[in-house]
C-alpha cells in the first residue's frame, strides 16, 4: 500500500534527522510522496529532491510559517512553492533572525533559573540558521535537566512557562500572501493546535480562505478520529483542498514516524492530484 506523508521536519529547522534520512525512512515505509516543511526555511529540498529520485520518491516543495491571529498562534503550510523565489527567502531570512532575537531571551530565563545552558550550545547542536525551542529542548535532554522534549516545554519553554517569551510572528494573512506569492498552495496546520476563543474555527477558516487559503490538514498524526471528520467536515463545506501529515520531527516527536504518525496515520494518495491540480502542476 503507497502512502502520502505532506508535513515533515528535518535538520534544516528543528527535525533530528537529515533530508536523505527523511526520504530513506519513507522508502521503507512505503511512501510514494513527500513534502518537506522545514520551519522558516527552505535548504533541506534539494537534498530530498536529489534522494527522492533514487527511489522514485516524489519530492514537494515545501514549508510551514508559523503566524499570530489574535492570541492564537496559526501555522500554514506552502505546497508546491518556488522554494527559490527571492522575496520568499528574505521573508523567511525576517523570521529566522527573529528567532535570533528571541533564543538568547530564552537561554537568559533558564540561566536565572539556575540551569548551566548557553545559547553558542543551541546554535552548535542546531546546525541551521533556523533555530527553536525544539533545539533549546535538546540541549535541556542531553543536560539531564528533562527527560523529553515534552517535559522541557511543560516545565519551561511553553506559553506561561517560566522561560517562556513571545515571538514576532507575521498575521495569517501575510503567511498565505507570502506562500501564494511564491506559486504555492496555503494550507493550515494541524486546526486541533489552534485556539478559538474570540470565534468558532469554521469563522476563522472561512476568514482564511477569503484571504487565499486554499486547504486544511484534515489528517493528522494527534487527530483523533471525530476531530478527523469534523475537520473534513468543515474543508468540504467551505470548499478547500484536504491535505495530512505526520508532522515528523524525530527525537523531539519520538512517538510520531515517517508515513504512519503514532502507527494508524492513513492519508488518502487521491488527495494529491486535487493539490496538482489546483497548484497548476497537472
Amino acid at each position: 500500500m503507497s502512502r502520502l506523508d505532506l508535513h515533515l521536519h528535518t535538520t534544516h529547522s528543528d527535525g533530528s534527522c537529515t533530508p536523505t534520512e527523511v526520504v530513506n525512512m519513507a522508502h521503507r515505509a512505503a511512501v510514494t510522496a513527500l513534502a518537506i516543511t522545514d520551519h522558516d526555511i527552505t535548504t533541506g529540498i534539494a537534498e530530498a529532491i536529489a534522494v527522492g529520485q533514487e527511489y522514485a520518491i516524489e519530492i514537494i516543495p515545501g514549508v510551514e510559517i508559523s503566524s499570530l491571529a489574535g492570541s492564537s498562534e496559526l501555522h500554514i503550510l506552502g505546497y508546491f512553492l518556488d522554494w527559490q523565489n527571492s522575496d520568499l527567502l528574505e521573508r523567511l531570512k525576517i523570521l529566522r533572525d527573529a528567532r535570533h532575537r528571541r533564543n538568547p531571551l530564552i537561554i537568559e530565563r533558564l540561566q536565572t533559573l539556575g540551569i548551566d545552558i548557553t545559547y553558542d550550545e543551541v546554535r552548535a547542536l542546531a546546525c541551521t540558521d533556523s533555530i527553536g525551542r525544539p533545539h533549546i529542548a535538546r540541549v535541556l535532554m542531553d543536560k539531564h535537566v528533562v527527560a523529553s522534549a515534552k517535559e522541557a516545554f511543560d516545565r519551561f519553554l511553553a506559553e506561561g512557562k517560566p522561560a517562556y517569551v513571545p515571538r514576532e510572528l507575521p498575521s495569517p494573512t501575510e503567511a498565505i500572501h507570502w506562500i501564494k506569492a511564491a506559486g504555492g498552495l496555503a494550507v493550515l496546520a494541524h486546526p486541533t493546535w489552534v485556539k478559538v476563543t474570540e470565534q468558532p474555527l469554521i469563522d476563522l477558516v472561512r476568514r482564511l480562505k477569503a484571504d487565499g487559503l486554499d486547504g486544511v490538514e484534515v489528517y493528522y498524526s494527534t487527530h483523533a478520529a471525530r476531530q478527523t471528520r469534523e475537520y473534513l467536515s468543515l474543508a468540504q463545506q467551505l470548499g478547500l483542498l484536504v491535505t495530512g501529515g505526520s508532522d515528523f520531527h524525530g527525537l523531539t516527536k519520538p512517538d510520531i514516524e515517517v508515513g504512519i504518525g503514532k502507527g494508524a496515520l492513513h492519508i488518502p494518495t487521491s488527495l494529491l492530484p486535487k493539490m496538482k491540480e489546483a497548484a497548476g502542476r497537472l
